[in-house]
């Protein structure tokens, strides 16, 4: 008896690889916590302080850059305020970036041995930063709180902030690994362009020295929005207006677009690879 085999429909199968990442991920989501929590806790196992130094580093930082810069910068008032809101937004951008770029490699004997979503390891080292910029909000209102500078009800717009780095640290990070997979020079590379951009970026010194003719070129940088972002509600005590906002929405979801899409592409290949 001859038996008609009728076609079965496999919607996984005909969906695009971007897609079938979002539904993977969301599927192994306790290994993302888990290896959120490992990062956290391998990285300050041996410490004395442990997390702790999450809040120390930028304040270290902070001091340093005060001593240094504020008799340059007298016209920046609370200047500590001041460059302690761009330092934290600039390393978490740093720190998750170069997190990500490398997290695929480490996880390549992973990889070889179990099947998992390929992006694991760049969310979960963008989730990892994020868990240290939290803290790092900690010393931040300390420092408002010493300097005796106003905390505005604008300080909740944090949030939104955050989120909006978030994703364009996320895009940016996931580009990077892709590329640093096909072409290992791209993270030696990415450490002498990370050292010029934030040169590039007014993280410590005010926008306001910055001349009128140049001012166009640091408009296309993307990290001098997303501090924008931070120090406008944190700094200024004002909400950031649609002139401000759409540009860091804008380079948020587009990197976010663009680099899931392109790390997504050549998933099947980072396993042979690393």
């Amino acid at each position: 008896m001859n038996t008609i085999t009728k076609p079965v429909y496999d919607s996984a199968a005909n969906a695009s690889p971007a897609l079938t990442e979002i539904q993977e991920l969301k599927h192994y989501r306790y290994l993302l916590k888990q290896l959120v929590r490992r990062d956290i806790v391998a990285r300050y196992k041996r410490s004395v302080l442990g997390v702790a130094w999450t809040m120390l580093n930028p304040l270290g930082t902070m001091l340093i850059m005060t001593f240094v810069f504020s008799n340059l910068f007298k016209s920046v008032q609370s200047y500590p305020v001041y460059i302690l809101s761009g330092l934290i937004a600039w390393n978490f951008f740093a720190q998750g970036t170069n997190a990500a770029m490398s997290g695929l490699v480490w996880g390549g004997s992973l990889m070889q041995r179990i099947y998992l979503p390929r992006t694991i390891f760049g969310v979960s080292a963008i989730g990892t930063a994020l868990v240290n910029l939290l803290l790092s909000v900690v010393p931040l209102l300390v420092v408002m709180l010493i300097t005796q500078t106003t905390i505005h009800l604008t300080f909740l717009f944090l949030p939104i902030s955050i989120l909006l780095l978030t994703g364009f640290a996320l895009g940016f990070g996931l580009l990077l690994s892709a590329l640093a997979i096909f072409f290992p020079d791209v993270a030696e590379m990415y450490q002498i362009l990370l050292m010029a951009w934030m040169y590039l970026t007014p993280v410590i010194y005010p926008e306001e020295i910055i001349p009128a003719q140049f001012m166009t070129i640091y408009r296309i940088n993307p990290m001098y929005w997303m501090l924008k972002m931070f120090r406008l509600p944190v700094y200024e005590g004002v909400i950031p207006t649609f002139q401000d906002l759409w540009p860091a929405l804008a380079w948020s979801v587009g990197m976010l677009i663009v680099g899931w899409l392109f790390f997504t592409s050549r998933s099947d290949e980072y396993a042979y690879r690393v």
